[in-house]
């Protein structure tokens, strides 16, 4: 998924200084943003105050979206650096296209994985024939510098490990829960889980203290550690937790989103991530002259227009504001 914003402000991320090493329950409210002509997402990250959960670096929610009579998710082919997505969904199906080859379509509770590395190109839409509704996550993850020049490389897994317990089942979708590990590539140490909760479940799920947490609300309502959590909101949690109590007061589902503190410093401007600006700068530059990032074939539009850079320098700083 593309930040479609014409004006985008770069997002200084990553570095330990503003980790919080401690459990905390900081709610984050979202910033409403248009995605193409029918479809308004919900960004939680980058926050105003928290930039950055483990390696997580951006997060989407949208929906449930009644598009039967909609085009759906229209969003052209754009280009990626620096950056893995996750596409993941409750309901509907989104068609992935990029300029290594891929085509895919992603179905409920399948993981879709994009590994941008040195340089990616993507669209993705809602399929002509599609589902009434659409709901679901688009999220990033940030490369470690050892591994944000790899090769560009597309995964789909529609079958996933799963943890239970009285009223929860809990798929793992990024990194290792509880014992069971995704199949997506991870580079970093890391979590991505989709909790699907029964009402009245009181449950703990296992944590690991090193990590850093936060869980988006997908839908129904849920206490988180004793917080009301609604859909389209999420609790970051700090670091320093053995364990998470939940309490479903309807049928819910939740993203458990986690990882090892990210130590390096970014720049996340547009869809690109770097380290210096003028990695930013160049990756403009190719997309703008169209080199680099490949071509997307068989998308019905043309390629989404790089914004003006922001008249301010580039500077990569810490997770915070």
């Amino acid at each position: 998924m593309s930040n479609l914003d014409r004006s985008p402000v770069p997002s200084v991320c990553g570095g330990r200084g503003f980790v919080v090493a401690e459990p905390v329950r900081e709610l984050l409210s979202p910033r409403r943003v248009r995605l193409g002509e029918s479809t308004e997402v919900r960004r939680l990250l980058p926050n105003l105050g928290r930039r950055m959960i483990g390696a997580w670096a951006f997060v989407d929610h949208y929906g449930p979206d009644d598009i039967a009579d909609e085009p759906g998710m229209q969003v052209p082919p754009h280009p990626h650096i620096g950056l893995q997505t996750v596409s993941w969904l409750h309901e509907g199906e989104v068609l992935h296209r990029d300029s290594t080859g891929s085509l895919q379509t992603i179905r409920p509770r399948e993981l879709g994985l994009m590994t941008s590395g040195r340089a990616i190109s993507h669209s993705e839409e809602s399929p002509r024939s599609h589902a009434r509704f659409l709901h679901g996550a688009q999220l990033w993850v940030a490369l470690p510098d050892a591994h944000r020049h790899t090769e560009p490389h597309f995964e789909h897994h529609a079958t996933l490990p799963t943890v239970t317990a009285p009223g929860l089942t809990a798929t793992v979708i990024l990194g290792d829960l509880d014992g069971a590990a995704s199949p997506g590539t991870a580079y970093t140490p890391i979590v991505g889980a989709d909790l699907a909760l029964a009402r009245g479940t009181d449950v703990r799920l296992p944590l690991v203290p090193d990590f850093e947490y936060g869980v988006l609300a997908m839908s129904g309502e849920v206490r988180v550690d004793g917080v009301t959590v609604l859909p389209g909101s999420m609790l970051y949690l700090g670091c320093g937790r053995a364990e998470l109590p939940l309490h479903a007061e309807s049928d819910a589902g939740l993203m458990l989103l986690g990882g090892e503190p990210f130590e390096e410093e970014l720049i996340m401007w547009w869809n690109f991530v770097g380290r210096t600006p003028a990695e930013i700068e160049q990756a403009r530059e190719d997309w703008t002259k169209g080199t680099r990032f490949g071509e997307v074939h068989g998308y019905d539009g043309a390629p989404l227009a790089a914004p003006e850079l922001p008249a301010t320098p580039l500077k990569p700083r810490g997770r915070m504001r």
